[in-house]
Order: C-alpha cells, then structure tokens, then sequence
C-alpha cells in the first residue's frame, strides 16, 4: 500500500535531494531560482505550529533544476544519502555546551545534515549566517569543519576565543606570540590575537554552495 504524501515526507524529501546534488536547501533554492530562505526549517511551520507545505511551483523548479522525476523525488524521502555529521548556525556556536576544549562537538542541540564524500568521524558542520563570510561563502550555505586535521598556513580555519566569539578566516601566520587571521570579506580587517587567547582552531574541509 503507497505511503500518504505527509508533509513530514515532502520535506525529507527536499533536504535528501538537496544533500545528493551536495547542496543545502538553501544552496538547492537559489540553483532554481528561488529565494534561498524559500525551504528553510522556520519556513516549515507557522507561527501558530501549523505545518506550511512547499508550494507545487517551487518543488517543479528544484525536479527541474537537479534533472529528478517525480517518483526519484519521492524514494528519497529517507535519510538522505552520504556521511551524515553535526549541524548548528554558525551564530549559535559561540555559545556555551557546544563544544568541548578541543573543539569537537558535544552536548545537546545539534541536528544532522547529510554530505557525500565526508570521511572523517570527527567532522561536523556549521551553517553561515550574515554576510562578514562573503564572497566566499554566503548566508544559507554550511561549511564542514574538521577539529582533528592539521591546521597549517593560509588554510580557511574556524576559530573560537577564550572570550566565546567564534569566526571563520584565513590563517596566514602562526608564531609563538601572535596569529594573523585574515578575512575572506575584504570588508573586515584582519585579527591578530594572541595565542592564549584562541580557545581553539579548526579547519574547513569542505563547502557546500
């Protein structure tokens, strides 16, 4: 007997096409044409807690986009295929409970996302908010950090202070008294900080855009 069409199902469905073209949602919204926020979590229920489906429009235009008939759509309504790793918004990382000292996830409050071709069991990713990131990675699109892999010059790093606030740059010099952390935003200075003063530091491994 077929499935009902839930919505819990059509959802799963987006966010399992999107992980097999190594996209977002948000990044497989914007490939259509559409507003990048268009499938967004918050977009999934109103206010009131009633479930808000996808309009037939925007689902024709992502089948269209990724080359998917309808029944393809409809199968990958499981766990997306792929590694699956830790999510949260990059703006929540600063928080406490997170991570631990080292820098590898913990604690409660982190959802999953799938990528293809993530190997490493310590990766996890985080989803970039605002604009201090662009160019090169833009609001919606999430990037996979890897708190185990050598760290070395000019690769793009996640950092996060003794002082709780947590950024994403280049790393471009590393002594014993100071590290040099360049923007990918020329917009933003550079930051040079001392190295007490870095709780820990991470590098992006992959980008999904």
């Amino acid at each position: 007997m077929p499935r009902l069409l839930s919505h819990g199902r059509i959802w799963a469905a987006i966010d399992a096409l999107a992980a097999r073209h190594g996209m977002t949602a948000s990044a497989l919204a914007r490939a259509a044409g559409l507003d990048p926020t268009t499938f967004n979590k918050s977009k999934r229920v109103t206010a009131e807690g009633r479930p808000r489906w996808p309009n037939t429009e925007s689902l024709s235009r992502i089948l269209e986009v990724t080359g998917t008939d309808p029944e393809e759509f409809l199968a990958g309504d499981g766990q997306p295929r792929g590694n699956r790793v830790p999510l949260i918004g990059f703006a929540q990382a600063g928080g406490g409970g997170y991570f631990d000292d080292a820098g590898f996830p913990t604690g409660g409050g982190w959802e999953e996302t799938a990528f293809p071709e993530i190997k490493d069991e310590h990766a996890y990713a985080l989803e970039v908010t605002g604009d201090s990131m662009e160019p090169l990675y833009r609001e919606g699109d999430i990037i996979v950090v890897s708190p185990a892999a050598e760290v070395r010059r000019g690769d793009r790093v996640v950092v996060k202070t003794v002082a709780g606030e947590v950024m994403a740059k280049v790393l471009m010099r590393r002594t014993r008294e100071r590290v040099e952390l360049h923007s990918f935003n020329p917009a933003h200075d550079p930051r040079v900080l001392k190295p007490q003063e870095i709780l820990w530091m991470a590098r992006i491994i992959w980008a999904s855009q």
